[in-house]
């Protein structure tokens, strides 16, 4: 502490010599107050806050191993959107959640956002404040990246993203609560053009720790994607199997339907004359072909003309 309070009494000094000596009587006589402090010591008063709120968190974006490249993508867009991200290596799929928080603790980060893929189909997307807590995992559907969408939105590089909610984030619980880990993770509220990423989060659970503990709150609506596409092979099995039916029960009424028979349908057929069967004892004469078999072709008798 005593070297950091000289240089900065010694940047003073290039300065002005009337505010350097205001500001070093001032010091001297908060130290003289103190008591604490030796005479020749500098105490620098801490600064005073504005009242305004800036985000210094670190965020932890990275993703478990499997994922495709739409993924990829998405995970750059929200680093590149986020210049308080940091980055790390894939994490491996059979690694605990848990490990995630010494990660960020080694990293320096206090939030994450980890993409979990499975079955390299589902993705998953958790928020988290690390190590604390709460924690909110999501399902990511219908993605679009910024490279797809081209809006016609424009930011500097580095400055922070915005995030604009509605009413009914302020009326559920759970949804206040996502608001908040949203803006400490990402920024404050506010509203301008769209640049994009678009993606649909759909909320599973959300945990009171960080990346698991007590649940705090359960979407009672939501679907896993296993099950969806169980249901999906389900109905175009039974479209099928109707199908089927429908063709069964087609041909039982062509058999049970009988045709009657038209007595006047055989009346102007008239019986065909019987031929008498022939018998031929004699083979058939052969046939000679009034080619000659000798005679040499055109080319051939051209070169003996010209001989």
């Amino acid at each position: 502490p005593r070297i950091a309070s000289k240089m900065v009494a010694r940047k003073r000094k290039r300065g002005d010599a009337s505010n350097s000596n205001e500001s070093n009587k001032k010091a001297k006589r908060a130290g003289n107050e103190s008591g604490g402090t030796a005479p020749n010591e500098y105490v620098i008063p801490a600064p005073v806050s504005q009242g305004k709120w800036k985000n210094k968190e670190r965020v932890l974006v990275f993703s478990s191993r499997g994922i495709n490249f739409r993924t990829r993508h998405l995970m750059h867009d929200l680093r590149t959107l986020m210049p308080h991200s940091k980055a790390d290596t894939k994490m491996d799929r059979k690694d605990k959640l848990f490990v995630i928080n010494e990660v960020c603790e080694i990293k320096n980060c206090n939030k994450c956002i980890y993409f979990e893929a499975k079955k390299k189909q589902d993705l998953y997307m958790w928020f988290a404040n690390s190590p604390q807590g709460p924690s909110a995992k999501f399902l990511v559907q219908n993605i679009h990246t910024l490279a797809e969408l081209k809006m016609t939105g424009n930011c500097l590089r580095g400055s922070r993203p915005l995030l604009s909610f509605c009413l009914t984030f302020d009326r559920e619980p759970h949804y206040a609560l996502l608001k908040e880990l949203f803006i400490q993770i990402i920024e404050e509220d506010a509203s301008l053009v769209e640049i994009g990423p678009r993606f649909v989060l759909n909320l599973i659970k959300i945990f009171q720790g960080s990346f698991g503990g007590p649940t705090l709150y359960e979407n009672s609506h939501y679907q896993s994607p296993n099950m969806h596409r169980r249901m999906l092979r389900l109905a175009t099995a039974a479209k099928f199997r109707e199908k089927q039916q429908m063709k069964e029960i087609q041909k039982q009424r062509q058999e049970k339907t009988i045709v009657p028979v038209d007595p006047t349908e055989d009346v102007f057929e008239t019986p065909a004359e019987a031929k008498p069967l022939r018998i031929e004892t004699v083979p058939p004469e052969t046939k000679h072909s009034s080619k000659k078999k000798g005679k040499a072709f055109k080319r051939q008798r051209k070169t003996k003309q010209r001989l």
